[in-house]
């Protein structure tokens, strides 16, 4: 019946499903004692979160045995239980509809037809629920071996060639192909040397691409079973132990696949190194002006056809590795010098190369390498580096007459409190040195005030180079940019550092650093001489600051819909020319249930007096909160027409400022006043609400009534004294779990706001009497379920004529559930299913009956003529 409604109607075709299980297609190979993996998915199904597989297997000629299962524990056959425990055979689940099945250890009884199937909850058979995959098991005849046993060791030197040789050769029955790596092991690290795939490709490895494509590393075939690795030279990098590895592969459905792999050790190969060793003098002196010779002299093993190549370098560091090494001069593997002007390199020798360095100054000063590569020729004319050494530094100082000065530093303004200025003059004198070859430069640097027995760093400040160009440190760049770190030459003897505005992290230590700046032959300046001065101490006595804030209440007893009154008076101590920003704060008293006990910010006035109005959001009191400046240091709060909400304890949080760079100002202090309560003291009524509805289950379409009733406890108020803010909420699950969404509200003006929603049903909210609110859903649709709660805002009236807001109250939520109306679901689908198969039916009876009465026609007319010549015969 199922599968007849699908096939006569494209809408209730879509409503049923299938699925359809899948494994490979065509034969699967494997080899005994490798791992045989089957694969077996299930799609196009809409099913559980987790789909259940049984595989079952039948070797070649027999019926399907129970093999394992995902979901039965008893299910397999007990031919399989025992590999099934010892972990020979496992499932191993991929995906919630998908498997695998991993037979380790394949034996030639694996040989068959393995089914997957998926066991059927469905009411109606769509799709296919099992599929089935051949698997043939192979004997092993992949024959790998090397060219000698045991594997030799093989010793060469750097550059010279070498050959391994690897046989591999497979009897298997069916037409497959072999592929090739070799491979070499040094330490944990493997690296691919050459490959030749089962298509009969050649991939060089990682690194030897170059040597593949010139011709230095070769693979070739010797005979019909041999494999050779050939390199023409050897590197450093070759050491190590070779392996090859060859891999059987076989043509399945299109695509190729692996089915063994076997792997043999052929040699260790070990390349000796190259002695080579390079020897420069450890020190020299030489005079300011004079020339500078070096030897180095080279020390290798090697006498074949090697070429050295020779650089020079100097740095000002022992370390040739260090950042600031320069090259001088260098010797090429061809013989030609690359040098400067004042530098020469000469080969004096087969093993001694010189470095001649003229009209030497202090910047020479400093050490001094020799590098030596040596450099052996390759495949197709190209070179190959065989060996490099570094000699030890050869330290050379130069002796000249550097610069004799003393440095002092003063103090011209001390700070005594903070944004004071300080001035700082640091003075060279006693200088022996005549100024047409020295300048001087300076370098200011900061250090805090030592605590303990830590050590502190110093801070640079500032610092001049041989060009007068001065430079920042991060402590003073932005500060400096800003116009209050001024530094400044006054004299050519004399370097001067001003802070306009001193403040307390710059309290410390300062110190001056001269430089002797020489001029050099080529006119540059190189420094020569460092002078520290005497650290100089800002400090002055830290007194805490104190502010004190104290509030007052004119008028300690008043009612509701009076003037609120509190006035906060300041005092101060250890501030500079202080100036107060006031932020009046409320909380509810204490023992208040109603809402959660957090601080509400009112009104604040800053300390350019700027009134500004913070979570004071009441829009019918936007003008009842008034905050003013009485005094330098005395603030007044007044809040008109006070209502019962008002009721809480009141603060004045005053900050203290003090004046930075003019029109900018520092918070110093910050303090909260005592608290002032507002209680009323009220017998009023109490008011609760409740929600009632006569549909809490309705069917999609229909209307949703929902009833918000207001109850009044206490003294009886006139219905004009009172009026309401009603507001309707809805959480949108069985729970009370998710955040409630505003649906509709109504104030007490009478005023409706309604929120825009997704999805079609519309909603209305009306005043039914003066106690009873409606909420109506028009068009409910599915969405609409839920818990349904109503907030109630009462206001009273006074006896003075203003209204009271009372505390907001809420309903218990009831909930509203939305039914499918499943006849108008489907009555369309069917009609339309009956009407086409109705059409279908008479179209094929008039076509019937058109096809019969054409043909009767014809067979009736030649009867007649038959019996027309009958009685003619019998009449003659």
């Amino acid at each position: 019946m199922g599968r007849a409604t699908c096939l006569s109607s494209f809408i209730i075709a879509a409503l049923c499903r299938g699925r359809v299980v899948r494994v490979p297609t065509g034969t699967l190979v494997r080899v005994v004692g490798t791992e045989l993996v089957i694969p077996c998915n299930v799609s196009d199904y809409d099913g559980p979160s987790e789909q259940n597989f049984d595989w079952s297997f039948s070797s070649l000629g027999s019926s399907f045995v129970e093999l394992a299962s995902t979901w039965e524990v008893g299910f397999p056959a007990q031919l399989y239980q025992e590999r099934l425990q010892r972990g020979e055979i496992l499932l191993r689940r991929t995906a919630n509809d998908a498997v695998e099945l991993h037979i380790k250890n394949v034996q030639p009884s694996d040989q068959g037809h393995y089914k997957c199937s998926t066991p059927s909850t469905d009411a109606t058979v769509q799709g296919n629920y099992e599929d089935t995959v051949q698997v043939k098991v192979l004997a092993d005849s992949l024959h790998v071996g090397p060219s000698a046993r045991p594997p030799p060791s093989l010793s060469l030197r750097e550059g010279e060639p070498f050959e391994l040789r690897c046989t591999a050769a497979s009897a298997s029955p069916l037409h497959t192909h072999l592929a090739l790596l070799w491979e070499v092991h040094r330490g944990p690290a493997r690296r691919s040397v050459l490959a030749l795939t089962h298509e009969g490709r050649f991939h060089p490895g990682l690194g030897y691409e170059q040597r593949y494509h010139s011709g230095d590393v070769r693979l070739d075939t010797v005979g019909s079973d041999a494999y050779r690795l050939s390199v023409s030279r050897a590197l450093s990098a070759d050491q190590g132990s070779y392996r090859c590895i060859v891999s059987e592969w076989i043509a399945e459905q299109g695509n190729w696949q692996e089915i063994q792999e076997k792997a043999v050790e052929i040699a260790t190969v070990v390349i000796q190194p190259t002695v080579l060793r390079a020897a420069v003098p450890k020190n020299v002196s030489v005079a300011e002006g004079k020339e500078l010779d070096l030897t180095c002299n080279i020390t290798t093993d090697r006498a074949d056809d090697i070429r050295p190549e020779v650089t020079w370098s100097f740095s000002r560091m022992p370390d040739s590795t260090l950042p600031g090494s320069r090259v001088l001069a260098r010797l090429d593997r061809d013989s030609l010098v690359h040098s400067s002007p004042h530098v020469a390199l000469s080969h004096v020798d087969a093993r001694s190369y010189h470095l001649l360095v003229r009209d030497v100054s202090k910047e020479n000063s400093g050490y001094y390498f020799c590098h030596v590569s040596l450099w052996a020729p390759g495949h197709n004319r190209s070179w190959h580096k065989v060996a490099e050494a570094v000699s030890s530094p050869a330290g050379v100082g130069v002796t000249w007459l550097e610069p004799d000065y003393q440095v002092y530093l003063n103090a011209s303004k001390v700070p005594g409190f903070a944004d004071d200025p300080t001035e700082l003059a640091c003075r060279v004198v006693d200088t022996k040195t005549g100024e047409a070859n020295v300048r001087f430069t300076v370098s200011w640097y900061y250090r805090m005030n030592r605590r303990s027995d830590n050590v502190v760093t110093s801070e640079l400040l500032a610092v001049m180079d041989g060009d007068w160009t001065l430079k920042y440190g991060e402590r003073s760049k932005q500060r400096a940019q800003d116009g209050d770190f001024i530094f400044s030459k006054e004299h050519t003897d004399t370097f001067n550092f001003r802070i306009q505005r001193t403040t307390e992290e710059d309290r410390g230590n300062y110190y001056c650093v001269v430089s002797a700046w020489t001029k050099q032959r080529n006119n540059s300046w190189v420094k020569s001489k460092d002078v520290f001065s005497k650290p100089v101490n800002i400090f002055w006595a830290l007194e805490d600051s104190v502010l004190v804030v104290k509030a007052r209440q004119p008028k300690p007893f008043f009612a509701a819909g009076n003037t609120f009154e509190m006035t906060c008076k300041v005092s101060s101590k250890n501030i500079k020319s202080p100036r107060y920003s006031v932020l009046i704060t409320a909380e509810k008293p204490v023992g208040d249930l109603s809402s959660p006990n957090e601080t509400k910010y009112i009104i604040s006035l800053d300390q350019d007096s700027v009134v500004k109005l913070e979570n004071w959001t009441d829009a019918s009191r936007v003008d009842g909160v008034v905050l003013e400046k009485v005094q330098e240091d005395e603030f007044r709060y007044r809040m008109y027409q006070t209502q019962v909400s008002d009721a809480g304890l009141y603060r004045c949080m005053v900050t203290a400022w003090s004046p930075v760079r003019g029109s900018l100002w520092r918070e110093a202090a910050t303090s909260l006043s005592n608290p002032i309560e507002i209680d009323f003291q009220t017998s009023g009524p109490i008011f609760n609400a409740s929600v009632h509805s006569d549909t809490p289950s309705v069917i999609r379409g229909d209307l949703i009534k929902l009833f918000c009733i207001i109850t009044v406890e206490g003294a009886a108020l006139d219905p004009d004294d009172m009026a309401f803010d009603v507001s309707w909420f809805a959480v949108h699950s069985f729970g009370l779990d998710k955040a409630p969404v505003l649906l509709s509200s109504l104030d007490r003006k009478g005023i409706v706001t309604t929120s825009r929603r997704d999805w079609k049903s519309d909603l209305s909210l009306e005043r039914v009497s003066v106690l009873e609110f409606l909420l109506q859903v028009h068009g409910s649709e599915d969405q609409d379920f839920g818990n349904y709660y109503c907030s109630v805002t009462p206001w009273v009236k006074s006896p003075t004529g203003s209204w009271q807001k009372e505390a907001e109250i809420h309903s218990k939520p009831v909930f509203i559930t939305v039914k499918m109306d499943v006849l108008n679901a489907f009555k369309y689908p069917l009609l339309i299913g009956v009407g086409l198969s109705t059409v279908i039916g008479l179209l094929s009876c008039l076509i019937g009956y058109c096809s019969s009465h054409w043909c009767c026609k014809k067979e009736v007319q030649e009867t007649r003529r038959e019996r027309r010549r009958l009685m003619s015969m019998e009449m003659d």
